[in-house]
């Protein structure tokens, strides 16, 4: 069969499918042969028939034989159907479009060959010297399949390049915002850390204007008591603003605590300032102990 364009494997592919319609064609024909021995073995018992008994007989046998044919060819005809549907389905696989020339079917020359080659048991014996111009069913071949083949991987391999070069476009970009966040982050911190530090020092210079507040009222109480020039009745007026004073003090201390805890409740200056805050406190206690020692008695 080289001669209808077919390599090897194609060949035995053929001659299978050609052994098998062969073998329904055989088992048609017996079943034919089966109706005309059953008409014969169920209606010719008497040696003699009226022309209607004959007429009747033949009529009877043309539909048995007419249903026997039309089955076959219906059968033949859709088995060739999916054999073309499997043509077609691995041709698309390679994204190959077959075409075929239903003329060409009843090329008397072809059909011959094919004959021929079918009696002498699928064995070629000539050879097809005319080549006709018309389209005929372009054969699958291990060359179109290799070139589809490698087309198809080369698309792939471009395609694939593509997105390599997109990914790294992106990285490019993810790597470019990290760098701008780190920066952004970084920025935000340096200025977070220099209000803090203005609030901090805000902070120390209140609490040393208390403190110099609160020594100079016990420098004041000090040399009261020492020169003892005021009368009992200012000292006492004089406690009492210290007290109104002291309280005051203790007021903007307590706000001062409570506005660090609230600011700087992480920091070391925090801290810091914390135990600075507790010592004044022990020591205006210990102002106000001593006071109550020049308190009058009740």
């Amino acid at each position: 069969m080289a001669e209808f364009g077919f390599n090897e494997h194609h060949q035995n592919e053929v001659i299978n499918y050609m052994r098998f319609a062969r073998s329904k064609r055989v088992l048609r024909l017996k079943t034919i042969d089966s109706c005309f021995e059953e008409l014969k073995d169920s209606r010719l018992v008497d040696e003699t028939f009226t022309v209607d008994e004959v007429k009747e007989m033949l009529d009877g046998l043309q539909v048995v034989v007419r249903g026997e044919v039309e089955m076959e060819l219906i059968n033949t005809a859709h088995t060739n159907v999916l054999l073309l549907r499997q043509l077609f389905s691995q041709a698309e696989k390679f994204y190959l479009r077959l075409q075929s020339d239903i003329s060409e079917l009843e090329n008397r020359e072809l059909l011959e060959q094919v004959a021929e080659f079918e009696k002498t048991d699928f064995k070629t014996t000539d050879k097809i010297n005319q080549e006709t111009s018309k389209p005929k069913l372009a054969p699958l071949n291990e060359g179109g399949v290799s070139e589809l083949l490698n087309k198809e991987i080369s698309r792939l391999q471009e395609e694939n390049n593509k997105l390599k070069s997109r990914l790294r476009t992106l990285e490019s970009q993810a790597m470019s915002a990290l760098d701008e966040k780190t920066r952004a982050e970084r920025a935000l911190k340096d200025l977070q850390k220099v209000q803090g530090e203005q609030q901090v020092a805000a902070q120390s210079q209140e609490i040393s204007s208390l403190e110099d507040t609160v020594a100079a009222l016990r420098v004041d109480y000090e040399r009261s008591v020492s020169a003892n020039a005021v009368s009992q009745k200012d000292l006492q007026e004089n406690l009492i603003a210290s007290k109104h004073e002291l309280l005051r003090v203790q007021e903007q201390l307590s706000m001062a605590e409570k506005e660090l805890e609230r600011k700087f409740q992480q920091t070391a200056a925090y801290r810091n300032m914390k135990e600075i805050l507790t010592k004044k406190n022990e020591q205006i206690k210990d102002i106000r102990k001593r006071l109550q020692r020049y308190e009058p008695n009740e």
